[in-house]
C-alpha cells in the first residue's frame, strides 16, 4: 500500500531516530520511535485518526438538533427526549463514519474515491440485522416520524466499530485484488469478492454489526463501579497515544450508558430522592482536568521548564488545556509516542479514577447531579455538576496528586530535551 500523490508525507522506512547521546531516555527513543513514526503514518491508521472527530461531531450536531425537531412542554422532557436520542445519533454518526473513512482510506491508498466509498456503504448496510434496515428504511419513508428503532438498537453500541471494521474489510479486498490482477481488475476483483462474502452473510443471517455489538457490549455492562471506572479510563488515555480520539471510539458503547445515568441522577435530584449513581458522565470531570491524560498539571510544571522550547510551548497551550481541550498538546509537544510522558498519561488519570471514586463514595464529595460539558473550566465544571463546593477541593486534591506523578517524569523529558538542543546546535 502507498499514500496517494496528493499526501506528500515523509517515508516511514527512511525515518531515523535523532542522536540524543547514550543515556536511557535516548536509547528508548531510538528503540521506539522508528516503529512509532511507522506506525502513525500509516495510510490506515491517519485515516482512522481523521475520521473519529467528523463521526463524533455529527453525533453531538444530533443531539444539539434533537431539541428543535420536536417541541418539548420542560426542561426534564427535553433532557429524557435528548437522552433516549443518543443511540440514535450514534447510529447515524455510524454512517457518516463509512462514508467519511472509506473516503479516507481511497484518497491515502490511491484507490478510485467512488467505487470504494460505494462498495464500503453497500457492504455496511448488509452487514446489519435485516430489521435494522427495515428500520431505516421506514424511518426515511415517515421523514423521522417512525424512529430509528432496531437501527439505533444495533448500531447504537456497535455502529462506529462495525464502520472501522467494514471500511478497512473494503480498503484490504481492494488492495488483494490490485496485489494479484493490478489497479482496475483488481479493484474490480476486490470488491465483488467482499461482496459476496457480505451476502453470504446476510443469507446465513449472520450480522457483523450485531456480533460487534455483544462483544463490546461487556464494557457497557460494567455500569456504576470502579473497574467500568478505571477500565474506561485507562482505554481512552492508551488510544489517544496512538493518535485515535478515544472519547469518539468509546463514545457509541459507553456514553449512552453513563447518560442515563446522568439522568436518573438528575431525576432523583429534582423529586428529592437518594442520588443513585457515582459513575456517570459528570464523573469524569474529576478524572481528566486539562482533557485526556489530565495534562492540566503537566502544562503547569511546563511553564517552569529549565527548555526554553518546552516554556513557550506550555504558555501557548495554556488556555486551550483550562477549557479542557489538549488535542495541541497530544500531538504538538508530542505526547503521542513518546515513550517517557506516555506512562504518566495513562496512569494519572487511573490514579484520579480511584480517587475520585473513593471520595464519593465516601461521602466526602456529592454525587454528580447534572451533565456539565467538558469545555467548562476545571473548579467550576465540577461545582456546577454536583452543586457542592467540596467538589472543587477534590478537583485540587487531584490536580496535586497529578502532578506529584508528572513531575519526575517531566524532568527526565527535560532532559532529554536539553541534549537534544545542545547537540543541534553543536551541530
Amino acid at each position: 500500500m502507498s499514500p496517494s500523490s496528493g499526501e506528500s508525507k515523509p517515508s516511514s522506512a527512511s525515518f531515523r531516530a535523532p542522536d540524543l547521546g547514550d543515556g536511557f531516555v535516548a536509547r528508548l527513543e531510538r528503540a521506539v520511535a522508528p516503529y512509532a513514526h511507522r506506525f502513525v503514518e500509516a495510510p490506515g491508521v491517519r485515516a482512522l485518526s481523521e475520521s473519529l472527530p467528523v463521526a463524533f461531531a455529527v453525533a453531538a450536531l444530533m443531539l444539539v438538533a434533537r431539541p428543535f425537531a420536536e417541541p418539548f412542554t420542560s426542561w426534564s422532557a427535553l433532557f429524557a427526549a435528548v437522552r433516549d436520542f443518543v443511540p440514535g445519533a450514534i447510529a447515524i454518526a455510524s454512517v457518516a463514519m463509512v462514508l467519511v473513512l472509506s473516503l479516507r482510506l481511497a484518497l491515502r491508498l490511491g484507490y478510485a474515491v467512488v467505487p470504494a466509498v460505494v462498495l464500503a456503504v453497500l457492504t455496511f448496510f448488509v452487514m446489519m440485522p435485516r430489521e435494522a434496515v427495515h428500520a431505516l428504511a421506514v424511518f426515511a419513508q415517515t421523514h423521522g416520524r417512525s424512529g430509528l428503532g432496531a437501527f439505533a438498537t444495533t448500531l447504537g453500541a456497535s455502529g462506529i466499530f462495525t464502520a472501522i471494521v467494514v471500511c478497512f474489510a473494503t480498503a484490504a479486498a481492494i488492495e488483494l485484488g490490485r496485489r494479484r490482477l493490478g489497479p482496475v481488475t483488481g479493484d474490480v476483483a476486490g470488491g465483488l469478492a467482499l461482496a459476496l462474502v457480505a451476502w453470504a452473510l446476510y443469507a446465513a443471517h449472520i450480522s457483523l454489526a450485531a456480533l460487534i455489538s455483544g462483544a463490546v457490549s461487556p464494557l457497557a455492562t460494567l455500569g456504576d463501579s470502579l473497574a467500568a471506572l478505571v477500565v474506561i479510563t485507562a482505554i481512552e488515555s492508551a488510544v489517544w497515544l496512538v493518535g485515535i480520539h478515544g472519547p469518539a471510539l468509546l463514545a457509541a458503547i459507553v456514553f449512552p450508558v453513563y447518560l442515563r445515568l446522568q439522568a436518573d441522577n438528575t431525576y432523583a435530584f429534582v423529586h428529592h430522592e437518594p442520588i443513585p449513581h457515582i459513575v456517570v458522565v459528570a464523573t469524569f470531570l474529576f478524572v481528566f482536568p486539562g482533557g485526556a491524560g489530565a495534562t492540566l498539571p503537566l502544562v503547569l510544571l511546563l511553564l517552569r521548564s529549565r527548555v526554553p522550547r518546552l516554556r513557550k510551548f506550555a504558555l501557548a497551550t495554556l488556555l486551550p488545556s483550562l477549557v479542557n481541550v489538549n488535542e495541541p498538546l497530544i500531538f504538538g509537544l508530542p505526547l503521542a509516542y513518546n515513550p517517557v510522558l506516555a506512562v504518566p498519561f495513562v496512569a494519572v488519570p487511573v490514579v484520579l479514577s480511584c480517587t475520585t471514586y473513593a471520595a464519593i463514595a465516601l461521602g466526602l464529595v456529592g454525587r454528580p447531579l447534572f451533565y456539565t460539558p467538558a469545555i467548562v473550566p476545571p473548579f467550576a465544571n465540577v461545582f456546577v455538576a454536583t452543586l457542592d463546593w467540596r467538589a472543587c477541593v477534590l478537583v485540587a486534591v487531584n490536580l496535586a496528586v497529578a502532578a506529584a506523578i508528572w513531575f519526575p517524569f517531566v524532568r527526565v523529558y527535560e532532559g532529554a530535551e536539553s541534549a537534544r538542543a545542545m547537540r543541534t546546535a553543536a551541530a
